[in-house]
């Protein structure tokens, strides 16, 4: 089992050009859309990818799909 789940916020190795590192996880698939806490960029990213530049999670989100 995946150590982030969508609608975790989480941290990644690199800082987002607009000064934060704080990422919204929105989609959990084959790819990962996360979107930035600061700016509201959102990128789409391969799985392989996103757990390259993973670093930790810093918020666990409410997982109401259950």
């Amino acid at each position: 089992m995946a150590a982030y789940d969508k609608g975790d916020i989480v941290m990644m190795k690199k800082q987002h050009p607009c000064g934060t590192n704080r990422w919204l996880i929105t989609r959990v698939g084959a790819d990962i859309k996360i979107q930035c806490t600061g700016c509201g960029h959102i990128v789409m990213m391969t799985r392989q990818k996103f757990d390259k530049g993973f670093k930790k999670v810093l918020e666990k989100g409410t997982n109401e799909e259950a």
